[in-house]
């Protein structure tokens, strides 16, 4: 099939992009042709890859109709997949995409990175429209799933779960790995991804500095950029904030801010050389998380707030979870792996036997046969569709 992808898309530094970029690469192995409809903002000008034949300026009503109108025009394309995550369209709670959809006249599966359990009535309208239209919709967890169907009225029929991809990370010795990292005799704790108050980083640091009091070779590893969206409205006030906070608690010596956007490769060396994975998020209803799905696919001992995808993904054995948002608790749990070598490694292993079915190779065969599927039945319907 020649599916077109509509969302954020690489040079763009954000989750929705890079979850765009690796399943149009595992589409690609599964024999498929992906092209791209990339929302942009203002506040940057991307330079995209040729894969990128239509730019939708995401604050521009008028574009989104150019959009679909390009895509109608496109006889070869059979299939569009959406990226849905509200504060990448334009538009009240990004409503300016049911624009897009309503012009469309080629099926359209939708892709649910957020579903909200207690939506206000914009978002909830939103994504109800949305899901209407959809001859499918993907979602990433079992809770999701089950919101989708309950509060968004979407039919189980047209619901499929797919969890989030990982990359086919290589194991490597985490031995040798602090030694290349200059980290020998550390007990390595981290925490990735594009940093932002939702992170809950003020968390890990409190719940860091109890552990030191205990296990002082200890080092926290904050890994990853201010996310460019939010430096740009307040510069590195949110970083010189953290920063601050590990300077008055005193532990200067035993964090690293590593402020960079990290590529695949280095996250698996990271997360490899991770004795403990720190997932602190505050906001409970956190529907996925792709920074935790990557250190389960590496096989991490994780401890973890109790938020949405971390109930599901940490259950039996593959993580401990907090009882609720405490840096307190997530100390205790932190000084639990550290004096106890046996429970690490049965966290490991359990992590890994459910990583092992994350990677993107795997996933993006499960995308490929719910694509195939969908758009069979779509033709068995009698509605029109093009195979090139």
């Amino acid at each position: 099939m020649t599916i077109v992808n509509v969302g954020t898309y690489p040079p763009k530094q954000c989750g929705i992009a890079t979850f765009s970029q690796d399943l149009r690469k595992s589409l690609i192995k599964a024999g498929h042709t992906v092209l791209v409809a990339a929302v942009s903002d203002q506040e940057y000008e991307y330079h995209y890859g040729p894969e990128v034949v239509i730019q939708i300026d995401q604050h521009n009503k008028s574009e989104y109709l150019r959009a679909a109108t390009q895509i109608n025009n496109n006889k070869a394309v059979n299939l569009v997949m959406i990226q849905h995550e509200y504060g990448i369209y334009g538009g009240p709670e990004g409503s300016y995409l049911l624009n897009f959809c309503s012009a469309l006249q080629k099926p359209f599966v939708v892709i649910t990175h957020t579903v909200l359990p207690d939506p206000d009535d914009a978002h909830q309208r939103v994504l109800t429209d949305l899901t209407e239209q959809a001859v499918a919709v993907v979602c990433m967890t079992e809770n999701s799933a089950s919101l989708l169907e309950t509060i968004y009225q979407v039919p189980s029929a047209k619901i499929h779960m797919i969890g989030h991809g990982v990359p086919d990370f290589v194991p490597k010795s985490p031995r040798g790995l602090k030694k290349r990292y200059g980290l020998q005799g550390r007990n390595i704790i981290s925490t990735f991804g594009l940093i932002g108050p939702g992170k809950g980083l003020e968390l890990g640091i409190r719940a860091v500095a109890e552990v030191l009091t205990e296990y002082p070779d200890c080092t926290y590893l904050i890994l990853g950029q201010t996310h460019p969206m939010l430096q740009k409205r307040e510069g590195e006030k949110y970083r010189e904030m953290l920063e601050q906070l590990v300077y008055e608690l005193g532990i200067a010596d035993s964090v690293t801010f590593v402020n960079r956007f990290l590529s695949d490769a280095e996250i698996g060396d990271y997360l490899y050389l991770t004795d403990i994975y720190l997932s602190p998020y505050p906001n409970l209803n956190q529907a996925v998380s792709g920074t935790l799905a990557f250190a389960v696919g590496a096989g991490r001992a994780i401890v973890s707030t109790p938020y949405a995808h971390a109930l599901e993904l940490l259950a039996n054995g593959r993580g401990l979870l907090a009882s609720k948002v405490d840096y307190h608790e997530l100390a205790q749990l932190m000084k639990a792996i550290l004096q106890d070598p046996g429970l690490k490694v049965s966290l490991q292993n359990q992590a890994r036997k459910l990583g092992h079915t994350m990677s993107w190779t795997q996933v993006g065969r499960r995308y490929s046969q719910m694509l195939e599927q969908t758009i069979g039945h779509h033709h068995l319907e009698g509605k029109s569709v093009h195979y090139a």
